[in-house]
């Protein structure tokens, strides 16, 4: 552990005792339950808490894979963290297993992700194949049941960066998207209030390519817990369009599209020849099209306030501006709190993996107007968002 993770401590929410028997029971034993779950009520859906998106005390906190900047991502444990610290929002992303089963993992590739490397039964299953243009080796879930995949473990992507979140590897299985739904709805129901969640269809073309689609199997799923409506504490996201604009066809769910940097096209736009790269969709013409059939955008940080040659922050473009122009929220992504991953002005001593002045760079991003952000940390961006409320 470095010495920027351990002071972190101090300032962290430290589990009570309900909470921590909450991470215990509630977030171990229901990754183990059965597949299928009660439907929410329109009564319980609808609780205590914002009406809708536009209600979020703005700017709000997206816990990015629960909180990834403590424990492992996209499992219970990490989504039972960013809830307990007080994230607005939680993350998911989620990819198909081989027998239709959606599982909340950052990539279908979970070499990284999981302990899949030390399970020999597995070893033939390891490949090399496209996705989304780039070869990638490893193991994918697509290639597993979901019964396979719960035999698995989840572990620290970066544990380079990250030592301390290696103290929980093994801990939690993989979830299943429906496992979260019904993690939410019973935390809903323990503290009296809506839990917000934030999905993303990983790789859609790809996954509707091997005919294993993304958005029927999450409408499906939305429908069945009561997250389906225009008001529902959820939002959808994609970085391909196409994906969003089927999702609008199925729910009623907020939607944002992700862009990611400067020059690049929508994997969706390569399949389908569409010439269009993320520097014209964050025209006005672009953002006016995003805009007849989403409620937002997620850019990367870069697209809000580019960095020079030396990684320092320049100045804000107008795509905050442009974006409220057009009745899009911004949810940019990602902060974090390791120097690594702050802009070079923020950094503070020559440990990349301590804590620089991440409080330095919330205020300046917020300071653009963006509606929220993507933290790994999510206490961290808390008291930066009150501190920038209460200014």
């Amino acid at each position: 552990m470095t010495a920027g993770e351990r002071m972190s401590h101090g300032r962290r929410t430290v589990l009570g005792a309900a909470g921590a028997a909450v991470l215990g029971t509630a977030a171990t034993g229901l990754a183990g339950a059965p597949a299928s779950a009660a439907p929410a009520s329109a009564a319980q859906n609808r609780g205590g808490g914002p009406a809708g998106y536009r209600d979020l005390p703005v700017p709000y906190v997206i816990g990015h894979r629960g909180t990834a900047g403590y424990r492992p991502e996209h499992t219970l444990g990490s989504y039972q963290h960013a809830l307990d610290l007080g994230a607005t929002v939680i993350e998911q992303d989620v990819v198909p297993t081989k027998d239709g089963h959606l599982v909340c993992r950052h990539e279908n590739d979970i070499s990284a992700t999981t302990d899949v490397s030390a399970h020999p039964e597995f070893a033939s299953r390891k490949t090399t194949k496209s996705i989304d243009g780039t070869a990638v080796t490893g193991w994918f879930t697509e290639d597993f049941t979901l019964a396979e995949l719960k035999t698995l473990r989840a572990k620290e992507r970066i544990p380079g960066n990250r030592q301390h979140n290696t103290l929980y590897d093994g801990r939690w299985p993989v979830p299943t998207f429906e496992e979260v739904l019904r993690w939410a709805q019973e935390q809903g129901r323990r503290l009296g209030r809506r839990i917000w969640l934030h999905t993303e269809t990983k790789h859609p073309t790809y996954f509707r390519g091997i005919g294993l689609p993304l958005e029927e199997r999450v409408a499906s799923l939305l429908r069945r817990y009561g997250r389906h409506r225009a008001d529902s504490p959820q939002f959808l996201q994609s970085f391909e369009p196409s994906s969003i604009q089927r999702l609008t066809k199925l729910v009623g769910t907020p939607s944002v599209v992700l862009l990611s940097n400067a020059g690049t096209r929508p994997w969706d736009f390569v399949v389908s020849g569409d010439p269009r790269t993320v520097d014209d969709l964050v025209t006005p013409a672009g953002l006016k099209w995003i805009a007849s059939y989403a409620q937002g955008i997620g850019p990367t940080l870069d697209l809000i306030i580019p960095k020079d040659a030396d990684g320092r922050l320049t100045r804000p473009t107008t795509l905050v501006r442009d974006a409220h122009a057009r009745g899009l929220i911004l949810h940019p992504y990602t902060m974090r709190d390791e120097n690594t991953f702050l802009p070079a002005e923020y950094r503070r001593g020559t440990d990349p993996n301590a804590y620089g002045d991440a409080f330095g760079a919330f205020r300046t991003y917020f300071a653009t107007g963006i509606d929220a952000v993507f933290s790994d940390n999510a206490d961290t961006a808390l008291l930066a968002a009150a501190d920038f409320r209460g200014r």
